[in-house]
């Protein structure tokens, strides 16, 4: 009995002559998403591309821009207030950094045990992330002041003598890291908290079978998996703090008239942001501003890949 043969169909293939659709088709998708490539090409893109253009250029705003080749770069390397500002933001950043993201995982692993109120909890730790810094600041400059200052009053009452925390270079850091801690550790807590909810509860029983205790199951366990949810942290903690700014211009009432006292007695509390706001809004001088926020750029991109392989490192 003879088998049939059954050829496929064919297969339709477009005519040559026949237009593509192509994006017209999905012209409407494209129009819905475009608001936000426009708003990032004129306010994101468009701003870093002439901020790099600006400073190979003399420029005081108004008038004609004078080329300035790699001058406003070579004036930077030698720039000694510049590097005043990046050691200051340095220590800043280290006396509040570490200090913070130790406070903000003991704060998440009392909220991940806690039975009661969680939410309440979550809401209060938060709540300072979300005030304005200037009303913290302004509060943090009563509390630090040094005659009728809440913390000089506590030296004071335990027999200590008082300390002149915005009259003195070690003391302006450390004030400002202190509210830079207290800003950023709910914060950072909430972070820390939703990384151990993701931590199966099985690894706990069994390392409790297996007789361990809560330091042994914390170095054993929570702190290796948490360490993605750590990496986040000290990097976003690490590209903040290195653009503090309105912590020092408010807390320490810079005066834009007044540079010689810019970041306050001895310029110790003249961080890498301060200085270019004083570079380029004070002495008008936009070609070296945008020079600076680029050398800001480097250094702070340096320390996040710093931090970013310390932390693989460990955890390898």
């Amino acid at each position: 009995m003879a088998v049939l043969e059954q050829t496929p169909p064919a297969v339709a293939q477009p005519s040559p002559t026949q237009p593509r659709k192509g994006w017209r088709k999905y012209w409407h998708l494209y129009a819905a998403i475009s608001p936000f490539y426009l708003i990032f090409l004129g306010f994101g893109l468009f701003p870093v591309g002439f901020s790099l253009y600006l400073s190979f250029h003399r420029w005081d705003g108004l008038g004609s821009m004078e080329w300035a080749g790699l001058s406003q770069y070579q004036y930077l390397l030698s720039d000694s207030d510049f590097w005043n500002s990046i050691g200051n933001t340095v220590v800043i950043w280290a006396l509040a950094t570490f200090p913070m993201i130790f406070l903000a995982m003991v704060t998440a692993v009392m909220l991940n045990s806690a039975v009661r109120f969680k939410n309440v909890y979550r809401f209060a730790y938060f709540l300072p992330n979300v005030t304005s810094v200037v009303a913290i600041a302004i509060v943090f400059g009563s509390i630090f002041s040094t005659n009728a200052g809440m913390v000089n009053a506590v030296l004071h009452a335990v027999g200590i003598d008082q300390v002149a925390w915005l009259n003195t270079p070690w003391g302006i850091k450390v004030t400002i890291a202190a509210l830079m801690t207290w800003q950023w550790t709910g914060y950072n807590a909430i972070i820390f908290l939703a990384g151990l909810q993701t931590i199966p509860s099985d690894l706990y029983e069994a390392a409790r079978m297996d007789g361990a205790g809560p330091v042994q199951t914390f170095f054993r366990i929570t702190l290796p998996l948490l360490r993605p949810t750590l990496l986040f942290v000290l990097v976003v903690s690490t590209v903040t703090g290195l653009q503090s700014f309105s912590e020092p211009q408010v807390l320490l009432q810079t005066s834009s008239n007044d540079s010689t006292f810019a970041g306050g007695p001895g310029h110790s509390g003249q961080t890498m942001v301060l200085y270019f706001f004083q570079q380029t809004f004070d002495n008008n001088d936009f070609g070296y501003g945008a020079a600076v926020a680029w050398g800001i750029f480097l250094v702070v991109v340096l320390f996040s890949i710093i931090n970013w392989r310390l932390v693989q490192r460990r955890g390898d």
